[in-house]
């Protein structure tokens, strides 16, 4: 993995103010994204050895290590705030610089930012908690605490020279078209004995570094189990962790070739989220706009009068069929 990246950002300018539509009173519509295909992050080995240098360099390894300094097997009880011995780069992957392994390039930028999730404004410090809480199935950590204030920084540096309305290429995990049925966790499950038993484990559990009492993490993470990321998780929604898995899986997969086919990543997503997990509490309070909820949120309540087990594997068309049309009478009834 490389910190070193040197790349040229190239913005596109896009001209979005049209005079005709101001001078006629109507609402201009809204300013086009800009494109931001490459990008130039410093070497964070080479920031200053000043506070903002040090806690940019102990944010990243917080990213790539979380077991290590916040995992719950580390020696001070009180800074235990990861429930499971994951790593943010588990997920954000190569350290947050994969394109389409949920790449972190621009965060920061983003935020503040409105939440569905919330139905309220959100911090990037807001959004860094929500991942504590959920893909680690751990707590918040405080807001003043050196752990925050250094993952904030190291987003922060990976948002160098990216404006707010900048459209980062790569970000997410990939957009594949949706199927048309269910997805299917029993063929998932002759995909996943194929294709990933071998790294993650035929029981989903991955290999550890070390022992079970250790903060040494895993070399290969688990993908269910008490381990893992709980059912609050984005990774725990179908069309994420499909996406993930066409872009990146088996490891050292890119976005642009991939091994899976769509069928296959479909399936085999249906068969991780179908197995056990950690529950997060209070996820009926998730969402308060049940039209904002996305698709495949597996757990209710919704707006729509489909089942959990079909917001969990589809087919969504149906779904999103009926939210515009619930979400345009709202609109009319304004």
């Amino acid at each position: 993995m490389s910190q070193f990246q040197r790349i040229t950002t190239l913005l596109g300018g896009l001209a979005v103010v049209l005079f005709a539509i101001a001078a006629s009173g109507q609402t201009a519509p809204p300013r086009p994204r800009t494109p931001v295909v490459t990008w130039n992050i410093p070497n964070v080995d080479e920031l200053p050895d000043n506070e903002e240098g040090r806690l940019a360099r102990y944010g990243r390894s917080l990213l790539i290590a979380t077991y290590a300094h916040i995992g719950p097997n580390v020696s001070d009880p009180a800074i235990r705030y990861a429930g499971n011995n994951l790593a943010c780069a588990n997920c954000h992957l190569d350290g947050g610089l994969k394109k389409f392994g949920l790449l972190l390039v621009g965060a920061y930028a983003d935020y503040p930012a409105y939440s569905s999730r919330t139905g309220e404004v959100a911090t990037i410090e807001d959004r860094i908690n929500n991942c504590m809480m959920r893909s680690m199935n751990g707590r918040a950590l405080p807001k003043d605490s050196r752990q925050l204030a250094a993952l904030s920084t190291f987003l922060k540096v990976l948002s160098t020279g990216i404006n707010k309305d900048a459209d980062v290429i790569g970000h997410g995990a990939g957009s594949m078209p949706l199927l048309t049925r269910a997805a299917d966790p029993d063929r998932g499950r002759h995909v996943y004995v194929q294709h990933c038993a071998e790294c993650h484990g035929e029981n989903g559990g991955g290999i550890r570094e070390g022992n079970a009492s250790d903060a040494l993490g895993y070399l290969v993470p688990p993908l269910w189990g008490a381990d893992s990321f709980n059912d609050g998780a984005g990774m725990y929604r179908l069309i994420t962790i499909a996406n993930f898995v066409h872009s990146n899986m088996p490891n050292g997969v890119n976005w642009a070739d991939p091994l899976l086919s769509e069928t296959d990543a479909w399936d085999v997503a249906a068969y991780v989220v179908s197995q056990s997990r950690p529950h997060k509490a209070d996820l009926a309070a998730d969402f308060p706009d049940r039209l904002k909820k996305p698709v495949d949120t597996p757990y209710g309540p919704y707006a729509d009068h489909f089942s959990e087990a079909q917001h969990k594997y589809g087919p969504f068309q149906p779904i999103l069929a009926e939210d515009r049309q619930l979400a345009s009478e709202q609109q009319t009834a304004k």
